[in-house]
């Protein structure tokens, strides 16, 4: 039996052809919540961006958010995990001597040391706008939970990991990737939010599209790639359904008996 679902925002929850969420899935969310069933929202995003998304009128029980590393329900913060210091300091030096814009994220704030067309690519393609411009220095005396390297390279990858030897990153746009605790992830912030509601994995379902949805796949009970996913999330998934813009989220809930078809 199915207590708990996570849902992915961008591609998954969120079309970015159309700039919504699917009507299909806002009436699936509507019945879950009728059911009886938790829904949670496990994104890479930060609390501040999906205030300017179209799904914050949508009602969920908890939030997965930054990969795992901060959750949080309506009764407060449930888990935390920030990156550890001597990681961020590293960043911040390499940074100082070979500039690239990297965007640093704590509890209440995200801000960037410049922009550049990497950028701005990178925040049209998530239908986000652009990061403050901030001094990045205050993360030397604040916790930070990920940092977002813009118009990175695979080599430049390589040495940023090699000085933040704490951390690990995942890649969701060619010009740039997340970098969170090696410990971390959506899988590891799931599993402390089952723990707070006391649900086990196999009672538990999930939907993504993207390479950071893979640990969370591994870990909960039924995974459903959207028919927009990457090929490597579809190889790990249970099932796949149909696109974003084809209802899939609302066509795997019926198939798999979790909501009956209106």
């Amino acid at each position: 039996m199915i207590k708990a679902i996570f849902f992915d925002i961008d591609g998954t929850l969120l079309s970015h052809t159309t700039r919504s969420v699917p009507y299909s899935t806002q009436i699936a969310l509507q019945h879950l919540k009728e059911k009886g069933i938790y829904t949670f929202i496990a994104t890479g995003r930060h609390i501040s961006e999906m205030v300017d998304l179209p799904i914050h009128d949508l009602e969920f029980e908890g939030y997965i958010t930054l990969n795992g590393q901060y959750c949080y329900n309506r009764d407060g913060i449930i888990y935390d995990l920030p990156i550890h210091s001597h990681d961020i300091h590293n960043i911040l030096k390499l940074i100082d001597k070979h500039p690239f814009p990297c965007i640093f994220v704590e509890k209440e704030l995200m801000y960037i040391n410049y922009h550049n067309d990497a950028v701005q690519i990178v925040q049209d393609a998530i239908s986000t706008p652009l990061p403050d411009i901030q001094d990045i220095n205050r993360a030397y005396s604040h916790p930070i939970y990920q940092v977002i390297p813009y118009d990175i390279t695979s080599q430049k990858e390589n040495i940023i990991l090699d000085i933040m030897p704490h951390c690990q990153k995942t890649r969701w746009h060619e010009l740039a990737i997340d970098i969170i605790p090696k410990t971390g992830g959506k899988q590891n912030g799931i599993r402390e939010v089952l723990k707070h509601y006391d649900i086990q994995p196999e009672e538990t379902m999930a939907f993504g599209d993207g390479h950071n949805d893979i640990d969370m796949f591994e870990f909960v009970g039924l995974s459903i790639a959207m028919g927009n996913a990457t090929q490597e999330l579809k190889e790990v998934a249970s099932d796949v359904t149909d696109d974003i813009d084809h209802d899939g989220i609302y066509n795997a809930l019926v198939k798999y008996n979790i909501l009956q078809k209106d």
